[in-house]
């Protein structure tokens, strides 16, 4: 006769063996075995307590970490909580609540439920984040970032919502406005801090071939840091003024029949006064303002834009003059803030020339025009040659491109370059819940970086939140 498993007897006794006994307590300082570390995300205590998501991942390193302790290793899986950021401050702003006293009932929820499941995490480890003990340390690792030159206080382009006083996340707009109170929100320069993520774009990509990950997950990683080895051009604009673009695709540069400049780029503000349509143009760069850099780039569907009217540039390699046009899908702060559009062979220049009634050009054989766009893996490596490209017609792709790129460099308008997808990380956009930056800022605008001894600066008490 089988007898039903009592789940609340079995259960409550051994997690309370477990609790009394620090069966899962590690000493780390044990070195008499192999040790192993299983890390688990910290969760967002949240009012609403554990979702199904939870406990999904955290079965699996449960398993892992006890299978390991079996095996006779060291094992440390400790348990912790990011308990700072922008959900609790909305939250507190909402009911006028202070931030810490429900995160820390949270907390104690949260620590419940997970008992209550069983998992093997040695609590005598846990952290909270928003604890000073813990971001002292956070705060100390900023401080070695800032000091080596990673950590910067520079202009970039984020999110402002005048009525609430406040720079926002993506995560925060919608269609325009605030998700709370449905303000107007634009892009603007401000000072902000960032991280230098590109610096460190080598390093991660050779530590991709040495990390035990599935090759999917490895080319997801490579395509958000994206690598793109290039040229950067200038070119001069009629009339005084330059800029540049960065390609990939060098030897399609005879097939330029425009230019797409960011909207919100300072070239932009800088030819304002030579622009004949002066109110169409500011009232597209208004519309772009109120976009966030998702909705103008991976959400982008349409092939929006207008000419700079009475502005053009020169193509530096056969001196002849190319219209200029504004698109939002240019975005100020990646790249150069411009980009070459050869609609002849690229998709997105082939619809937006179509959109805007702007001729092509085709200069790589083996391609009609009328089949649209194509990408360079397409004629890369199959012998496809140039047309229509004056001293260069003939030549291959791969031969092309290294003749054209030694033309530029050595007029002095270009330069060989790297390029990568991801780009500075801003952080702190919380007002007031989120790690303090440990710097003080001098009236005479140099920044004072805190010593170790002052770590960690606290968060003020605010009696009214």
């Amino acid at each position: 006769m089988s007898v039903p498993y009592n789940h609340r007897e079995v259960e409550s006794k051994w997690q309370a063996y477990w609790e009394k006994n620090e069966t899962f307590k590690t000493d780390v300082w044990d070195f008499s075995k192999p040790k192993y570390y299983a890390l688990d995300m910290f969760p967002y205590p949240s009012g609403v307590g554990l979702h199904a998501g939870h406990p999904e991942g955290y079965t699996a390193t449960d398993i892992m970490s006890r299978m390991m302790r079996m095996k006779g290793y060291n094992v440390l899986h400790p348990m912790g909580y990011d308990s700072f950021g922008l959900p609790a401050e909305q939250y507190a702003v909402n009911t006028g609540n202070h931030p810490n006293g429900f995160t820390q009932e949270n907390i104690k929820t949260f620590s419940k439920q997970l008992k209550e499941l069983g998992f093997d995490y040695d609590w005598s480890k846990m952290i909270a984040t928003s604890d000073p003990e813990f971001y002292k340390w956070t705060q100390w690792i900023f401080k070695q970032l800032y000091l080596d030159g990673y950590a910067k206080y520079i202009d970039m382009p984020v999110n402002w919502c005048e009525e609430l006083g406040t720079v926002l996340s993506n995560d925060e707009v919608i269609d325009g406005k605030s998700e709370r109170g449905g303000f107007p929100v634009v892009r603007k320069n401000m000072k902000q801090w960032v991280i230098d993520q590109p610096a460190f774009a080598e390093k991660l990509l050779e530590g991709l071939n040495e990390i035990d990950w599935p090759e999917s997950t490895k080319d997801i990683q490579r395509h958000w840091i994206g690598k793109s080895e290039g040229v950067e051009v200038k070119f001069k604009i009629v009339g005084g003024g330059e800029f540049s673009i960065f390609t990939t695709c060098i030897e399609t540069i005879y097939g330029i029949t425009f230019m797409v400049l960011a909207p919100d780029g300072q070239t932009v503000k800088d030819l304002m006064p030579r622009i004949e349509n002066k109110e169409e143009v500011q009232a597209y760069i208004d519309e772009t303002l109120k976009k966030n850099d998702m909705d103008r780039t991976e959400l982008n569907k349409t092939k929006s834009g207008c000419e700079l009217k009475g502005v053009t540039c020169i193509n530096p390699v056969n001196g002849k003059e190319v219209r200029m046009f504004i698109g939002d899908f240019v975005l100020a702060n990646y790249g150069t803030g411009a980009v070459m559009a050869v609609p002849s062979h690229d998709q997105r220049d082939f619809e937006y020339a179509i959109a805007h009634n702007i001729d092509m050009i085709q200069v790589i054989d083996g391609r009609d025009v009328s089949e649209c766009a194509f990408e360079k893996q397409d004629y890369l490596g199959k012998g496809c040659k140039l047309i229509n490209s004056e001293e260069f017609t003939g030549l291959t792709v791969e031969e092309a491109k290294k003749a054209i790129t030694k033309k530029l460099v050595d007029m002095g308008v270009a330069k060989t370059t790297v390029n990568y997808h991801f780009r500075e990380w801003i952080f702190a956009r919380q007002r007031y819940w989120g790690e303090p930056v440990p710097v003080v800022h001098t009236e005479d605008g140099k920044i004072h970086v805190l010593d170790d001894e002052e770590l960690p600066l606290v968060l003020p008490e605010l009696q009214d939140y």
